[in-house]
């Protein structure tokens, strides 16, 4: 007998939804030889210049294992570049490199026309009732 649920299945519409949404960016995105949590660990440090490497894990949803290995491969490439955190020699912080923040701007035109493109198609107020929506969803899952 099958189990009658009353909801819709919530994590896997957000996937979806995420699909949708990557399906127009990740093209872009393996033009430059990048994988998705490549492009996470720069739009990280674009917007917000030198990071250690916990903030990045966070921001990028990419756990630190995975994230040394990521780091490692994109500082390989001359995207990044890391350091010891001069204010506490424990921590690593790291920069995206000018050929990182090339590419971070040559990608956020896309990308920015593609949620350009969203808006056109769901409205102004409709999008921001999203974005509204899912911080909501976030900050209540994240209450104790």
């Amino acid at each position: 007998m099958a189990t009658s649920f009353k909801h819709r299945n919530l994590p896997r519409l957000l996937l979806q939804a995420r699909e949708a949404v990557m399906a127009h960016t990740r093209p872009s995105l393996r033009e430059h030889g990048l994988s998705d949590q490549q492009w996470r660990v720069l739009r990280v440090l674009g917007e917000h210049g030198l990071v250690e490497t916990g903030r990045i894990a966070r921001e990028a949803y990419i756990l630190g294992p995975s994230l040394t290995g990521v780091l490692a491969r994109m500082e390989r490439d001359g995207l990044v570049r890391r350091a010891r955190d001069p204010a506490d020699q424990r921590r690593t912080v790291v920069e995206a490199t000018p050929k990182g923040m090339k590419l971070v701007e040559k990608l956020s035109r896309t990308i920015e026309a593609h949620y350009s493109w969203m808006e056109g198609k769901l409205g102004k107020r409709q999008l921001a009732e999203l974005y509204q929506l899912l911080d909501q969803v976030i900050a209540m899952e994240q209450q104790p």
